[in-house]
């Protein structure tokens, strides 16, 4: 691909042809802020200016930590210019996380913005990191610089500095389903193969697509989708202000393009479904005169009636789910990439669509299996390495390929399927190899159960330990375990004999990020999980109940 533009040429170019043209959309108590080309290219060029001011050295380090807002895409685009190199962290991270993260990347300078609670976090922050604040949702404490003051005091940087392709642009930490987190090295031309392919294959038209972001920036999907999109693109980013305005800013927004996780599709078919049971939507759908209206009633209520592209990633999405959508005339498409490679692998999208499977390879992606089912992928855009550890960059990497960790299968017409993770398979005392994503995700179509985590090392078959959805909390013992074994008359049948579960466990306490359970992308974390529990894996087991509830 010849004639890669970095992020900066981009943003010059829409700066001076497009001053005035609306780039970014930041609601703040009821109100919209607006922020054309020139306007944030203002603060941009203001804040690179103050970040060279401080005197670091060229390509050091910078963190950013906050959820998703304006300035959040002016920071990062200061910390280019500036010639320096991002590092973004998730907003709902602890104070150890924190100070990993800061000390293995040696920022020295730390962006804090929109966040629940800095208390839980602030502690993790090294003495000799400057902090500076955001305007609009920052925070006021005495050992903060403002953003709005130090704009205020520097002038605009001068010129259009750009980076040479093969720079790094970003240091991503993956989330750390098991140890810590592992940077992963990404340069200007990753980022500037991936969008400039991405953009073409989905057909996206430069000016027109309206963008919402609410996904963490600080992961490579949203920050893909979301802010190279508007800057490659010239298009439009609006913001939601918080869960609570979700809705309404959504719809205010009314984007072209519109990316989610498994669970908020799932979220959403659970608010529909409260308000049309499944029953009467299927009488209402029969009738030719009344499908279409309901179908644009549904999307126009999630605020989506504007939207030409659904797409769903982070984790697989079960086809039962894909297909109630696409019954409501949302089509689903599913992506199927990761950090490492820049967000470019698979995707399961029309003309090439199947049930049931994570798609084809995406162009100038190749895609092969190891000997054990490992799936490999080579593309453009793979990472360069884990920042200063080459023994896992050596693991990851080998003769151009990536090896993702993940397990599957091709099947005959081309199409990935996804198994599991390589890690995540465990033996039961019958030496028998269970892997568990499938499984849960089979026991997931209950909407009484929020998390799954399948286990049973050592035990003769394996055995589920469940965390209730907020509605599954309401129902009483007798009814959930009537559900819940009616999901197990359902769902082991379909599975091998060795693959059947004997028991769910329901957990008494939620999984999430503060006590360790979650990572900041709300995947589970199997092994704390695990050493919580696994001292009672033989009691529950030999429980004369199929469904078990934690004392």
């Amino acid at each position: 691909m010849e004639n890669l533009k970095t992020p900066l040429e981009m943003f010059y170019r829409w700066e001076q042809s497009n001053p005035d043209k609306v780039f970014m959309m930041q609601p703040f108590k009821g109100e919209w802020i607006k922020f054309t080309w020139g306007q944030a290219a203002d603060e941009i060029r203001r804040m690179a200016a103050t970040l060279q001011s401080f005197g670091l050295p060229p390509k050091s380090r910078v963190g950013l930590v906050s959820k998703n807002c304006a300035h959040w895409i002016m920071a990062d685009m200061a910390i280019m210019m500036a010639g320096y190199e991002s590092v973004p962290i998730y907003p709902n991270v602890g104070e150890e996380t924190l100070n990993y993260v800061l000390k293995h990347s040696e920022a020295k300078i730390l962006f804090v913005g929109k966040l629940d609670d800095w208390n839980f976090m602030k502690a993790g922050v090294p003495d000799d990191v400057k902090l500076i604040s955001f305007p609009i949702f920052g925070l006021k404490q005495d050992n903060f610089l403002y953003w709005e003051e130090l704009v205020k005091q520097n002038a605009p940087l001068k010129g259009n500095p750009n980076s040479n392709l093969d720079d790094i642009m970003t240091i991503i930490y993956t989330s750390g389903t098991t140890g810590n987190p592992k940077g992963v090295v990404q340069t200007f031309r990753s980022f500037s193969w991936a969008i400039t392919m991405g953009k073409d294959y989905v057909g996206l038209k430069d000016s027109e697509e309206r963008l919402f972001s609410y996904l963490p920036l600080s992961h490579i999907a949203e920050r893909m989708l979301i802010e190279m999109v508007g800057i490659y693109g010239n298009c439009e980013i609006w913001f939601a202000e918080s869960i609570d305005l979700f809705v309404g800013n959504l719809a205010v927004a009314q984007p072209t393009i519109f990316l989610a996780v498994p669970r908020i599709w799932t979220k959403f078919q659970m608010g529909i479904l409260e308000k049309l049971p499944q029953n009467k939507l299927n009488i209402l759908l029969s009738i030719p005169i009344l499908n279409s209206f309901i179908k644009s009633k549904i999307r126009k209520g999630l605020g989506l009636n504007s939207c030409k592209h659904y797409i769903s990633g982070a984790a697989p999405i079960s086809a039962s789910l894909v297909s109630w959508w696409g019954k409501l005339g949302v089509e689903i498409e599913e992506v199927y990439a990761m950090t490492e490679n820049c967000a470019i692998s698979h995707a399961n999208r029309k003309p090439q669509f199947k049930l049931g499977t994570q798609g084809k390879p995406m162009p100038g992606v190749e895609c092969k299996l190891s000997d054990v089912g490992e799936i490999l992928v080579k593309v453009p855009c793979n990472m360069q390495g884990y920042y200063k550890e080459p023994e896992l960059t050596a693991e990851a990497l080998k003769d151009g390929w990536l090896h993702t960790g993940d397990r599957g299968r091709i099947d005959e017409d081309g199409f990935l399927v996804i198994t599991g993770r390589t890690k995540e398979i465990f033996k039961t005392d019958k030496g028998k190899y269970i892997s568990p994503a499938p499984i849960e995700m089979k026991l997931s179509k209950n909407h009484y159960i929020e998390q799954v985590c399948v286990v049973g090392v050592n035990l003769p078959q394996p055995i589920g330990l469940v965390v209730l959805s907020a509605e599954g909390k309401t129902k009483d013992h007798e009814y959930m375990s009537n559900s819940l074994k009616k999901t197990l008359q359902i769902i082991n049948p379909e599975l091998e004999k060795h693959e059947r579960i004997q028991k769910l466990i329901v957990m008494k306490e939620d999984w999430t990020i503060e006590n360790g359970y979650l990572t900041p992308t709300m995947k589970i974390k199997r092994n704390p999980i695990e050493d919580k529990n696994k001292s009672n894996y033989e009691s529950w087991y030999n429980s004369s109940e199929a469904v078990v509830f934690e004392n």
